[in-house]
């Protein structure tokens, strides 16, 4: 009898995944069935957007695992009827190494002071030099996949990197700190502040007018994680005072963002449309396959989420 693996998202989502996924399900050598739609008491796994249809998994009966498509979890991990494992997408031949590009272009603009030649309408001749990376110091909140790649090439380029989780992590060459006071210690040295939190409630507002004050005057502030880890009104105070130079901001609470935002039209804040990380379908189909050859031949599962902890 064949395994029966359910695509569970947008449509536009099944005709760039379909290839790839048969392609990788192929590699595995199982004998499977890949459909968009299936009696949900046959489904073994669902490869998941957290957006598609399905929103009770109580029917599905004889399913094994839930395969997310993206990173953030967020929307599905407080589902009760979600009982079976239940595995984030970590695809590091495109979203790891996307995000690693993005944070490390954004980290050496700011770093760099490249806004002030790209639009010079005075054609102010300013020989300032920037500090050398060394003299830069960079901090990450969020150790995970994504946090960890992005310090270790920040690290290679001679930043002096600092880390903070929630809980302990160990990450080469980078020295992580955790709890309240670690928090503090790493904003108080972050002239560059990266931001790859997950989403959940004990994060929402990590950074607000309390924290945002800790950092150096005249930081950076990057954040490709959530929307919801900034205080907006605190961050646009921020920006407004001087205290915090620029945000280079990739994510919302509303997305997409309101064409009335006050971050469109802020001239402290750069707005990219949640782009600096995405599956890529060949690689990320691997990944799920992987995980299907996993739970078919009774072998733990990689990257699943931790409920308790939300991601």
């Amino acid at each position: 009898m064949p395994v029966n693996v359910l695509f569970a998202a947008h449509k536009s989502r099944w005709a760039q995944y379909e290839a790839p996924l048969r392609t990788a399900l192929d590699d595995i050598g199982i004998d499977y069935a890949l459909a968009t739609e299936c009696p949900p008491e046959d489904v073994d796994y669902i490869v998941y957007a957290p957006n598609s249809h399905v929103q009770d998994f109580t029917p599905y009966t004889r399913l094994k695992a839930v395969l997310n498509l993206w990173a953030g979890v967020e929307d599905a991990v407080g589902n009760p009827t979600l009982t079976v494992p239940y595995a984030r997408m970590v695809d590091e031949e495109g979203l790891t190494q996307g995000m690693v590009e993005w944070v490390t272009g954004h980290t050496l603009r700011h770093h760099l002071g490249m806004d002030a030649h790209i639009v010079n309408p005075n054609h102010v001749w300013n020989a300032d030099a920037p500090p050398v990376s060394a003299d830069r110091p960079v901090g990450i909140l969020g150790l995970g996949e994504l946090g960890s790649a992005c310090g270790q090439a920040l690290r290679r380029l001679g930043f002096p990197v600092t880390g903070w989780a929630r809980s302990p992590k160990s990450v080469d060459g980078i020295p992580c700190e955790t709890g309240q006071d670690g928090l503090e210690r790493v904003l108080r040295q972050s002239q560059i502040l990266i931001l790859l939190l997950p989403s959940t409630q004990a994060t929402e507002n990590t950074l607000n007018a309390d924290t945002l004050a800790m950092l150096p005057k005249g930081a950076f502030i990057i954040n490709p994680g959530r929307g919801p880890l900034i205080d907006d009104d605190a961050l646009l105070a921020a920006l407004d005072s001087g205290h915090i130079a620029h945000a280079t901001l990739d994510v919302f609470r509303q997305e997409p963002l309101p064409k009335d935002h006050p971050y469109w039209s802020h001239p402290k804040v750069t707005v990219t449309p949640h782009i600096a990380s995405e599956t890529r379908p060949p690689s990320a189909a691997r990944a799920i396959a992987e995980n299907i050859r996993r739970g078919e031949a009774g072998e733990p599962f990689l990257y699943l989420v931790d409920r308790d902890a939300g991601y």
